[in-house]
C-alpha cells in the first residue's frame, strides 16, 4: 500500500465517522491528484480540468457510502475519475480510450518527496538500458509507446511488451523492499 492511499484511506475512514477536517482534507488532497489526472488527459481541454474536478469530487462525496472500506480509496476514486472522464468524451462525441493500467498514473500525481528521485533513480539504474530508456521516455517524459519504440529502435508492439515487463520488474523490487 502506498503513503497516498495509506493517507487518504485513514482521512476518508475518519470522515465517514464524522471528522470534517479529515474529509476536508482528503477531498483536497484527492483534488491535487484529479487535476493531475484530468490535465494530463485533457490536453485540448484545460478550461474543463476544474470542472471535471469538482464533478468527480461531487460524485466521490455522493457515493461514498458505496465505497468498500477494505479495499483501495484510491483505486475506488480512480474508478470514479475514470468514469467521469469517458462521460465527459461522450457528451463531447469525442472518442478516446483509457488503459485500465493508468492507476500508478493517478497515483503518481502526489507532492514530491525530495527522496523519491534518488529512489526513482536507483530503481531505473537497476533495469537494462533498453528497459530504463523506455521506462524515462514513456511513464516520465511522457512519450507515446510508437515514439519510443523509435527512439529505441523497436516497433511499438516490442516498445509495449519490453515496458510492461520493465514495470513489472520494477513493482517487484519495490515490494521486496517494501518487506
Amino acid at each position: 500500500m502506498t503513503d497516498t492511499e495509506t493517507r487518504l484511506k485513514a482521512l476518508m475512514l475518519r470522515g465517514l465517522e464524522g471528522d470534517a477536517p479529515a474529509y476536508r482534507e482528503c477531498l483536497a488532497l484527492l483534488g491535487v491528484r484529479l487535476r493531475a489526472y484530468f490535465a494530463r488527459r485533457m490536453a485540448g481541454a484545460p478550461g474543463d480540468v476544474e470542472d471535471m474536478v469538482q464533478e468527480t469530487l461531487l460524485a466521490v462525496h455522493i457515493k461514498r457510502a458505496t465505497w468498500d472500506s477494505a479495499q483501495s480509496f484510491t483505486a475506488w476514486a480512480h474508478a470514479v475519475a475514470r468514469y467521469k472522464l469517458i462521460d465527459h468524451w461522450r457528451r463531447r462525441k469525442i472518442r478516446q480510450t483509457l488503459p485500465i493500467e493508468d492507476h500508478a498514473e493517478f497515483l503518481a500525481a502526489e507532492e514530491h518527496d525530495p527522496g523519491v528521485g534518488l529512489e526513482l533513480d536507483r530503481a531505473l539504474a537497476s533495469l537494462p538500458d533498453r528497459q530504463r530508456i523506455l521506462v524515462s521516455d514513456v511513464k516520465l517524459a511522457g512519450l507515446s509507446l510508437a515514439e519510443a519504440g523509435a527512439r529505441a529502435g523497436i516497433s511499438e508492439g516490442a516498445a509495449k511488451v519490453a515496458l510492461h515487463r520493465a514495470l513489472k520488474s520494477l513493482a517487484e523490487r519495490m515490494r521486496l523492499a517494501d518487506r
